[in-house]
């Protein structure tokens, strides 16, 4: 093996031994939806799905710990989505075909429990990667598959809880669903989680934030009605919003770490090798560097 390569914020780093590069996901530097590549691998593969690498991040760090306000984690959102929107609403629609011609065959409701999570992780995965500005690509929509088992497990426990809690009425069934919200979330960053964990986890983590993720909720309430004043056309726009909005109040949850700004705004700090005088990065589809300018 000629070392190990990561693609970090636009900027490509390497060739590093795995144990740096272990070091540096451990640390932050590097995020478990960040791409990395090395000999014998066909393409650029997010940190998360590669074996060599699995339980190799933190559980939580890298955001404020949930201090920043919801307007500005909007304001984030949109920056995130800017240049990608065509990208993201194209995600969004697939997204609802699926489950739409999966409704509407025999059988329509029991498949959509079945592959109900997959989906779902699939749809997290993108959102963050598109919230961390770091590759998103409509393929990441079918990723969840890859963990297929855990995406199931999570999804059904989730329903189960929630369901149980509402029997003693809606306000306690709503509690649940926003203290399990970050279920996938985590279960998108750490594929070392089981559902069982991750569900846990996100109980741990909404602690305080529930009422936080509530408000930002009723931030969209406004659009959600223009949008079916629209004859529901504004969907369109607004899953994507959403999406973003709620990636972003993920990553702004998890509470820093020292040193977090300081390696964010200096990626060069990763290594002191020019990232452009390196082995030259696999081929697209196209046939061209995905990274060269």
């Amino acid at each position: 093996m000629g070392g190990w390569y990561c693609y970090v914020k636009g900027e490509r780093y390497g060739p590093i031994s795995e144990e740096q590069l272990q070091g540096w996901i451990t640390e932050g530097r590097v995020r478990l939806s960040d791409s990395i590549w090395t000999e014998g691998m066909s393409d650029w593969t997010p940190v998360y799905m590669v074996p060599e690498f699995e339980g190799a991040g933190m559980p939580f760090g890298g955001g404020t710990g949930g201090r920043t306000p919801n307007y500005e984690l909007m304001a984030q959102a949109r920056q995130a989505l800017d240049g990608q929107w065509g990208l993201a609403i194209g995600v969004g629609l697939l997204f609802l075909v699926i489950n739409m011609v999966i409704g509407a065959i025999p059988g329509g409701n029991i498949a959509q429990l079945v592959i109900g999570g997959a989906l779902e992780l699939g749809l997290v995965i993108f959102f963050l990667a598109l919230a961390r500005r770091t590759e998103p690509r409509v393929e990441m929509l079918f990723w969840g598959f890859k963990r297929f088992g855990a995406a199931l497990g999570a999804y059904l426990l989730r329903l189960v809880f929630v369901f149980l809690w509402s029997l003693l009425l809606i306000v306690p069934g709503i509690i649940a669903q926003l203290s399990y919200s970050q279920t996938f979330y985590l279960l998108a960053d750490h594929p070392e989680m089981g559902p069982l964990e991750a569900i846990r986890a996100s109980k741990e983590m909404m602690r305080g934030h529930k009422w936080r993720l509530f408000c930002l909720g009723l931030r969209f309430l406004g659009w959600i009605l223009l949008s079916i004043l629209t004859c529901c056309i504004g969907f369109i726009f607004l899953m994507p919003y959403i999406g973003a909005s709620y990636a972003r109040f993920y990553e702004d949850l998890k509470p820093s770490r020292a040193g977090d700004e300081e390696k964010a705004s200096t990626p060069g700090a990763l290594t002191e090798t020019s990232p452009r005088d390196q082995l030259p990065p696999p081929q697209d589809d196209r046939g061209e560097s995905e990274f060269e300018v």
